[in-house]
């Protein structure tokens, strides 16, 4: 590409046509941020009792600020609306997608409040034996799972491994007779259909590496071999649809098509499968274009979906499991950070851009680089009198893409030394940082009751140090 002059094209001030003008730019708007924010009698926002300009003080910024009687609340509000829903049936269960976000505290949280832990590695099942959290509820997913993850896994008595492919039922039974074991499998099927979400994370059309495909037959036969050997126990099948998805409408095509492989499992081998895992996905508002469904309604609506297609393909209802992450970590923790420049850019003729700069970005938060996501936020140690403003909130690495939020509004006051909060950063925020630029990951802490308390410490030059042989 020939090199042009930058101009107006490269930016627009005008906000997009789903983000609203703020009535109060000071507003917490409800369900963008966990049940215990509010604003304190200062102005500043307090979230689980203390004020983020106490956290900004006593821990520093940035900062992941975890609201634990959130995240707690809406784990069990998942648990008791899969319980209900499959009530009539063989009953239904939720395993918290431990990818989305893991310490051992949480963990710990996971155990307590009676729900399954599930893992992709053998680092988040390492994290899981730390914290405690019984093998026997715990479910081991992973495309390309190591001899050393298998055996492991097999070793502490995990309570299904996830087989995603025809040469994994071969590497499971090898290792499960090496243990002299039967190892408990689900199949992970592909069911062909495409999520309404970003392509990286809708994970059940064909051309991807999850999964095995329904249409070419791999899930039958793996089935079937499954069946033959002599040390697996096939515990049910598995469907994923992707992520962020707010409707149960995708949940249909692939509860119809696992159910239609159920059957003819029972006609041509006879064998009746009991158990169903259709996944989680279930989406979150980071914005005000996000509505969201209540874990009541996702439940009963996918409860008469599998429930319809049980009835006419003369099948009993499974016991059926879910897998939500998201939902449950990533409304209960917002990202405190502190402003430091404010630029105001000029594109040509009338526009103009507001970069707001933060001491954090990319290296704690990767999602609007890597999936094009949309947050919002808010100025979080005052309220202001100013009127709204249009800005681009971005971080301190050296790349242009360094982008925290796209657009939101702020009060045209914003000024270096401010408190800026990112909510809605629980899931695959912490989970996929980096130390890009040599920059320490941010702490965990968890408020509660008035207190605070660290879950992850921060990094330190020094921890980076230490892996340097040089």
């Amino acid at each position: 590409m020939r090199a042009h002059e930058a101009g107006a094209l490269h930016g627009n001030d005008a906000a997009p046509t789903w983000l609203p003008y703020p009535a109060d730019v000071n507003h917490l708007i409800p369900g963008l941020w966990s049940q215990t924010c509010r604003r304190d009698a200062d102005g500043a926002v307090e979230v689980g009792g203390v004020s983020v300009t106490r956290l900004a003080e006593e821990v520093g910024t940035p900062a992941f600020v975890l609201d634990e009687d959130d995240f707690r609340a809406r784990a069990r509000r998942f648990r008791d609306a899969a319980a209900e829903a499959f009530r009539a049936h063989a009953g239904g269960e939720v395993y918290y997608a431990g990818k989305s976000f893991l310490c051992t505290e949480v963990a710990r949280w996971v155990d307590e409040d009676g729900l399954g832990l599930d893992v992709c590695t053998g680092g988040e099942l390492a994290v899981a034996l730390r914290a405690g959290f019984p093998p026997a509820r715990t479910a081991l997913h992973g495309n390309n799972k190591s001899d050393a993850e298998i055996r492991r896994a097999l070793e502490v008595g995990v309570g299904r491994i996830v087989v995603d492919s025809l040469g994994e039922i071969d590497q499971v039974e090898r290792i499960a007779a090496a243990l002299g074991t039967t190892a408990p499998v689900m199949l992970r099927i592909t069911t062909g259909v495409e999520a309404h979400t970003h392509e990286f994370i809708a994970t059940a059309h064909e051309d991807q590496k999850f999964g095995l495909s329904l249409s070419a037959g791999d899930a039958f036969e793996a089935i079937r071999r499954t069946l033959e050997a002599t040390h697996l126990e096939l515990v049910g099948l598995h469907s994923h649809i992707g992520s962020q998805i707010f409707d149960v409408g995708g949940f249909e095509v692939a509860a119809r098509r696992v159910i239609d492989l159920v059957a003819r499992v029972r006609e041509e081998l006879g064998h009746t499968i009991t158990q169903l895992d259709l996944g989680g996905g279930f989406g979150v508002m980071y914005n005000t274009q996000h509505t969201p469904s209540t874990p009541e309604a996702l439940m009963d609506g996918i409860a008469g979906i599998v429930e319809k297609q049980c009835h006419e393909a003369e099948l009993p209802v499974p016991h059926v499991s879910f897998e939500p992450g998201r939902a449950i970590a990533g409304p209960s923790t917002q990202t405190l950070y502190t402003v430091g420049t404010v630029k105001d850019v000029r594109l040509g003729g009338p526009h103009h851009r507001v970069y707001v700069s933060v001491d954090g970005g990319m290296s704690d938060n990767i999602r609007t680089a890597l999936y094009d996501a949309d947050y919002s936020c808010l100025l979080s140690n005052r309220v202001s009198g100013e009127r709204p403003e249009v800005v681009r909130v971005v971080g301190k690495h050296c790349e242009s893409g360094d982008i925290v939020v796209k657009d939101e509004y702020l009060p045209a006051d914003v000024e270096a030394g401010d408190l800026v909060s990112v909510p809605v950063t629980g899931a695959y925020c912490y989970a996929l940082a980096s130390n890009y630029n040599h920059v320490p990951r941010p702490p965990v802490v968890a408020v509660k009751d008035g207190a605070w308390r660290t879950l992850l410490r921060r990094e330190t030059e020094e921890d980076l140090l230490g892996l340097d042989q040089g």
